[in-house]
């Protein structure tokens, strides 16, 4: 597996990553969530033998990237969406010849793996094509190829289906899928988080590179008390409507109070409240137009593990002042 224990890295007086404990085993696909800036990149980096922890330990497959950093790459290897990760003056073929010769992998094993890879994404036609050439998505389908290159036992995921299409991306999710299962340790970040909740067992959510929670999806859902929303869509959407939506829940939002196009009731409770928000709502004269029953979502969870740690923030710096 790979393992971090009080991982720790500091650029100057500004700490990245700060103290986290991560498990990423074998035959599993694992997630690396977070905001903008919140340190998944940074982690990623460190466990690909790109960047040197200030602090804390990492073992890849009982190996220390530190002391072994050659051992570790051939274990290894990093697909990063939005990053050039091939060479653009070589062709497609060449470019996975060339990495497949850094890894010592021989001929007769090579020659047919990168025909494999090129049938894999898509790039079969293109392979005798200069990269330079290659559009964004293709180039990133290179990458992809490139990844996958050495056969890795972990593979490391950098937003790997940024820019490309949906067919492609599609056709890597169910690669990654395939990879898990036959024993390679997947870890994943990605902003795509219906992709996440796809392919991911187990799910790490980080904030300033600090541990804010885990579990599964579903766990993680539950964990922050994220309820279904029920959107209600009223044409004529009077004082009275509102009021008695108001006075059916305080935690009622109503996000437009345009009476003559109307607007929209936003309710998030466990338990279905559908029937009665709508009931209040007709019985004060309101006509629906639209109804809409969202079941929360990663998202919903990841916004408030941040709103919370963003309100512990703030209640500490208070009382220091305080003080």
């Amino acid at each position: 597996m790979i393992e971090t224990l009080g991982l720790r890295k500091q650029f100057g007086a500004k700490t990245a990553v700060d103290g986290l404990n991560l498990v990423i085993p074998q035959g599993r696909v694992t997630g690396l969530l977070g905001l903008n800036g919140a340190g998944k990149t940074t982690t990623i980096k460190i466990l690909a033998t790109l960047l040197r922890q200030t602090s804390g330990t990492v073992r890849i497959g009982g190996l220390d990237p530190v002391k072994q950093p050659h051992a570790v790459r051939r274990r290894i290897n990093l697909i990063a969406g939005g990053e050039r990760m091939v060479y653009a003056r070589l062709t497609g073929r060449e470019n996975l010849w060339y990495f497949g010769q850094l890894y010592d992998i021989p001929g007769k094993v090579l020659k047919p793996r990168i025909e494999e890879l090129l049938e894999l994404v898509g790039l079969t036609e293109a392979a005798g094509t200069r990269v330079e050439q290659y559009s964004r998505g293709m180039t990133q389908r290179l990458s992809i190829a490139r990844g996958l290159i050495n056969d890795p036992d972990y593979l490391l995921l950098d937003e790997p289906t940024l820019g490309l299409d949906a067919p492609i991306a599609r056709d890597l999710r169910k690669v990654v899928a395939e990879l898990a299962r036959h024993g390679k340790g997947v870890l994943l970040t990605s902003h795509y988080l219906a992709e996440v909740e796809q392919l991911c067992e187990h799910v790490y959510v980080i904030g300033d590179g600090r541990h804010l929670a885990e579990g599964t999806p579903a766990q993680l859902i539950a964990q922050t008390g994220c309820h279904r929303t029920v959107r209600v869509t009223v044409s004529g959407l009077t004082p009275e409507v509102e009021a008695a939506a108001l006075a059916f829940d305080p935690a009622v939002r109503v996000i437009s109070q345009d009476a003559r196009e109307g607007g929209v009731v936003e309710l998030s409770r466990p338990g279905d409240v559908a029937g009665a928000l709508t009931m209040a709502i007709v019985g004060a004269g309101g006509t629906l137009s639209g109804l809409e029953i969202a079941e929360p979502s990663l998202e919903d969870a990841i916004l408030a593990l941040n709103d919370r740690r963003a309100v512990a923030m703030t209640a500490g710096a208070g009382r220091q002042v305080a003080r």
